[in-house]
């Protein structure tokens, strides 16, 4: 950054120049922009001084926390040596090569391969590609729709959009593209309550959504089914019990295939290596991004089971497809050391047995507060249902939308990034976070909660 540049005139060079993902910018003020400079652990700096606690690990990516100089020493060393080389053409490299067996380590016995994409929205058209290409090799060229869920998310390029369910991002771009089919998402607090049915029972008949869907299509039509363990830009949507065991039953019986999307649930979010794991179940492929990396070098992959490899081994088969970057070495240098740390910190375990179940309990106890109707959480991931009358939790706020960005906005005035999705407010921290940090965090989070309701009575919204 070019010295003695000001932190407004950084701030306007922004406003003339950068075109920011997901944002109005007819609305977004010069002033409002933060322009981060600085990072350490769970903490991040920006040009005006202030210092704020990273509740969403960047953007669900940052396991490891910021500040690792040995990922940026292993990233400089291979750049040294060799800083780019592609993998087209019967070409590969040291890098690439150990990257994917331990990735095969980590994956299910099942999978034991992987290809590389520079992101989770990359990855995600590869699949859309792939599956419809395995059943085209097997002799099923009508095979083709993909069957994924309403709010889920999976990337925002044509196809990772489309197989979303993200209603605002199909409005636009003539979205989805032909041959994805959306069914109702497992939410039990946004929808289940609403139907009378018990939690248990809504699990159950969201989970038969997928039968009831495939019964329709023609199961000799459906490639694919594609889902989120925990749905996490759809607001950490954690499924009831029952969902789960009864999707697996289904799945086990149907010949289709099963994308787990773990490019938020991966690499330890959930306190197990992928949330495929922490659900007990089987995918054929497996959506990687993210925590992968550490986010500090951009880089996703597909990592693929053994059936669908072995169609793709056999001689004369060619997958057209591929990417410039696809196993970039420093970005393989960046996983590898990043998965190291993971491994040598204990931090799967450690989110599975102490960080994990101490802020979750934390967590929890902002359910006394008025303006929330449940907080939920699994492994370093939870949420906050913002409600207007804690007594009726059916009741919701009149203008969706409004009470989430109210506290959104006092949490990142009081040094606490998170994120508003409706009326929820919604935390990913780097898996390195302290108790301390936590204290710190979760103490934050309720003033910023009292700042909040006091804001919304005051402007008669509840």
């Amino acid at each position: 950054m070019r010295a003695n540049v000001s932190s407004h005139d950084l701030k306007v060079s922004d406003h003339k120049h950068h075109l920011h993902p997901f944002t109005d910018h007819g609305a977004l003020e010069i002033d409002e922009r933060r322009v981060i400079t600085r990072a350490d652990g769970v903490w991040l700096w920006d040009t005006d001084g202030n210092r704020m606690l990273d509740g969403m690990a960047g953007l669900w990516c940052v396991n490891v926390g910021h500040g690792r100089q040995e990922i940026v020493e292993a990233v400089r060393a291979q750049m040294s040596e060799l800083s780019y080389y592609n993998t087209f053409f019967k070409t590969t490299h040291p890098p690439v090569i150990e990257l994917s067996s331990v990735l095969a380590d980590l994956a299910p016995d099942n999978i034991n391969m992987v290809m590389y994409a520079g992101s989770g929205s990359e990855a995600n058209d590869t699949i859309l590609r792939l599956v419809r290409t395995y059943w085209a090799l097997q002799g099923q060229p009508a095979k083709k729709v993909v069957i994924s869920r309403k709010n889920a998310y999976h990337g925002s390029t044509l196809a990772g959009a489309s197989l979303g369910g993200m209603g605002p991002m199909h409005s636009q771009g003539g979205l989805p593209i032909p041959d994805i089919h959306h069914i109702d998402q497992p939410y039990w607090f946004g929808e289940g309550m609403m139907t009378g049915m018990s939690e248990d029972e809504f699990g159950l008949w969201a989970a038969r959504e997928l039968d009831r869907a495939i019964e329709t299509i023609g199961e000799e039509n459906v490639a694919a089914f594609i889902a989120e363990p925990i749905q996490g830009a759809g607001g950490v949507i954690v499924p009831p019990s029952t969902y789960w065991p009864e999707v697996k039953r289904i799945l086990e019986r149907r010949d289709i295939l099963f994308i787990s999307d773990e490019v938020i649930c991966g690499f330890g979010r959930t306190g197990e290596w992928f949330g495929s794991g922490y659900y007990d179940l089987k995918p054929d492929l497996m959506t990687i991004a993210k925590g992968l990396t550490s986010g500090y070098l951009p880089m996703g992959g597909v990592l693929v089971s053994d059936e669908i490899a072995e169609v793709l081994h056999r001689k004369g088969v060619e997958f057209f497809h591929g990417y410039t970057y696809s196993g970039h070495p420093a970005c393989c240098a960046a996983a590898l050391t990043n998965l190291a740390i993971i491994k040598r910190e204990g931090l799967i375990a450690r989110v599975r047995d102490h960080i994990g179940p101490y802020f979750q309990k934390r967590w929890k106890a902002l359910e006394d507060h008025p303006l929330v109707g449940e907080a939920r959480m699994i492994g370093l991931f939870g949420a906050l249902e913002l409600v207007p009358d804690e007594n009726k939790l059916m009741k919701r706020f009149d203008n969706v939308g409004n009470a989430g960005i109210i506290t959104r906005d006092h949490s990142l005035r009081n040094g606490l990034v998170m994120r508003a999705v409706r009326d929820s407010l919604i935390i990913s921290p780097p898996l390195s976070i302290t108790e301390e940090e936590v204290d710190h965090l979760v103490a934050t989070a309720r003033k910023t909660l009292d700042d909040a309701w006091e804001d919304i009575r005051r402007q008669r919204l509840a």
